[in-house]
Order: structure tokens, then C-alpha cells, then sequence
């Protein structure tokens, strides 16, 4: 996606008001996120070891950002993609009964990023993980728990609007909730983002269901790794598919704005299945893929939602470096100081 500048783009608040207003987001959301799924904070690290399997590997192609440890014989590390993997293995360890779970500030680098008005290299996440019975692998659970987090970053919205009433609430009170299937016979002349467009366009918040399965035209939706999220289950509505993202229409860039991907996880039997159908059955050679094998790892539903991204949406803002410092094109930092856009 190229640099978009909005026509008359006006900040709603000024770069150390902004601050303040980023500090207030993350207080609010993550206290009525923790409260709505019942999620205790835990510390998360920032890289893990190569090779045992608990990165997220994303879409499967993204190469993490490595080193090697000289005190530990010259031992790779690299630096977490998200913590899909890592979380679960947590609640394992924490024994944390079915129905409440654990959040986590995650910070990534992903250098194989196209730096735009929201894509950046760095990444800063509420990672979250919730544990499940076996029998709450379906989709009323998913859309109970989305419904949950969306009603978060509505609360969330208006408490920013009591603080700075200037900036008016813009999310819809109903999320719709579509398969990508389904958004595919709507509009079967249209990529992927495009329909994501059309559909976030049409209603202002659509949890877009069925991630990574490929649909009737041979194609998924869009990328997913096949060992964290379940793409493959068939669900209640007879598709595929039991994770999704949710998607906001943002009226300032007037683009479909993701905020979250989320997911029940694989069960023992999808793990087989999606790694089967990636060619990549070797996987399950390694140390996360054996202990969920073996049952040593609980039943779980979790996702990330973007830190920067809730600040950026929420506060009306251009360009995610309006609310994070990170490191961009000299030209596009320039383009954007032109017309009023003012990157950390």
C-alpha cells in the first residue's frame, strides 16, 4: 500500500497530548480486556531459541530477526513474529483452568515490512490466551469471545470521547460477523482486500472468519501458519475455519484497518491436517509441536491486537508514527510533515 495523505488532514490533538491520550488507551483497553475474558498479565520475552518450533512463523515465509548467543556455545535466537505459540505453552505451565487466561505486552521487529500509513517495523501487541474445554472448540465460542473484545474498544472509544470530546465515536454498535467464503460469492470480481473494503465499508466492523483454508477459487483469504490457529476444522455454518480479524472501516484513510487476528487453536487431529496440507509434516518433530501431540498442552483460543494500531484508530490519526517512534523513508517523513502529519 503507497503513503496515503488525506485531503485536509487536521491532528485532533497535538504531538504531547497525544502522549497523554496513547497512555489513557492502553490503560483503559487492556484493564476491560483482561476483566471481559478474564486474563491475568504475565511478562513475555522478546526473542526465544531457533529451531523449537514457538516462534509464530505468520504466513510461513517471513524471516524472523536472528543472533547467536556467544555464552551458549554460539545458540541462534530470534526475535518473536507474535507470541501465539509461547502463550499456550505458558498456560500449560500455569495450569490455568478453562475459561480465563493471560495477556502480554509483545514487541516485535519485522524488517520485511512495506512501510506505510500502518505498517511499520516495529510492532507492539496485547498478545492474549484463554483456555478452553475441548467442547468450546466451535464457533459460538469464537464470536462470543470477539464480541467480548470488540465491546472493550467500544468502551474504549467513548472514554477517549469524554476525555477529548472532539473526537466523535465512529464504531457501529453491531460487529457483523461474515465467512470469507461467504464474502467471496458477494464479490467474486474482487481480491481479497478489496472485499475486505467493501465489506468493512458497508457495515464499519466485520469479523471476517476462515483464515488460511483455501476457498472455492483455490486461494485463501489471506496467509496463515499452520500450527497456531484452526483453519481447517469445519465449523457450525458448514465452512471452514474457526479464527478470523477483525476489520474497522477507518474513514480518515478510507481503508479497511485491521486491528486483531484471532483464533481458536489447533487441535491435535488440525495440527495433522494443516501441516499435511502446507508439506510440512516435519514439524512435528519439534519441541511445541510434540508436547501438543502429546497432550501436554491446553486446549486454547487467543490472538493479538495492535497497540499502536488501537492508539492510531482511535485517535483519528494519519500515520501509525503518529503514535509510535520507529524508523521511516526520509522521503515519506517529509511527504507527511508537507500536509500536517507529524511522525515521532
Amino acid at each position: 500500500m503507497a503513503l496515503i495523505v488525506p485531503k485536509k488532514y487536521k491532528q485532533k490533538l497535538l504531538p504531547e497530548t497525544t502522549e497523554v491520550a496513547i497512555k489513557k488507551i492502553k490503560e483503559t483497553f487492556q484493564q476491560k480486556l483482561a476483566a471481559a475474558l478474564n486474563l491475568r498479565r504475565v511478562t513475555a520475552p522478546l526473542f526465544v531459541l531457533s529451531g523449537t518450533g514457538i516462534n509464530d512463523d505468520l504466513n510461513g515465509v517471513e524471516h524472523a530477526v536472528a543472533f547467536n548467543i556467544e555464552c551458549m556455545n554460539g545458540s541462534r535466537a530470534e526475535v518473536v513474529h507474535s507470541l501465539a505459540k509461547w502463550k499456550r505453552m505458558k498456560l500449560g505451565a500455569y495450569d490455568i483452568a478453562p475459561g480465563y487466561g493471560i495477556y502480554t505486552d509483545m514487541n516485535a521487529i519485522r524488517t520485511f515490512e512495506e512501510l506505510d500509513n500502518i505498517h511499520s517495523l516495529y510492532v507492539d501487541q496485547w498478545d492474549w490466551e484463554q483456555s478452553i474445554n475441548r467442547c468450546d472448540r466451535n464457533l459460538a465460542y469464537l464470536k462470543a469471545t470477539v464480541e467480548k473484545i470488540y465491546c472493550a474498544v467500544r468502551e474504549t472509544e467513548w472514554k477517549i470521547y469524554e476525555d477529548f470530546p472532539h473526537i466523535t465515536p465512529r464504531l457501529p454498535e453491531k460487529l457483523v460477523f461474515i465467512h470469507s467464503e461467504e464474502l467471496l460469492q458477494m464479490y467474486p470480481d474482487c481480491t481479497a482486500k478489496e472485499r475486505e473494503a467493501k465489506i468493512a465499508k458497508k457495515y464499519g466492523a466485520v469479523f471476517i472468519i476462515g483464515i488460511g483454508n483455501p476457498l472455492s477459487n483455490g486461494e485463501p483469504h489471506d496467509g496463515r501458519a499452520p500450527d497456531y490457529d484452526d483453519w481447517i476444522s469445519e465449523n457450525e455454518d458448514g465452512f471452514r475455519g474457526l479464527n478470523g480479524d477483525l476489520i474497522l472501516w477507518d474513514s480518515v484513510l478510507e481503508i479497511p484497518f485491521e486491528l486483531s487476528s484471532m483464533g481458536i487453536r489447533v487441535s491435535e487431529e488440525s495440527l495433522v491436517a494443516q501441516l499435511k496440507a502446507r508439506g510440512c509434516e516435519e514439524r512435528l518433530n519439534l519441541a511445541f509441536h510434540r508436547a501438543l501431540m502429546a497432550g501436554e498442552l491446553p486446549y486454547s483460543i487467543g490472538g493479538g491486537i495492535g497497540q499502536s494500531r488501537l492508539c492510531m484508530y482511535l485517535l483519528q490519526k494519519a500515520h501509525i508514527g503518529e503514535v509510535q517512534a520507529s524508523i521511516w523513508p526520509d522521503n515519506q517523513v517529509e511527504e507527511c510533515r508537507k500536509h500536517g502529519i507529524l511522525l515521532m
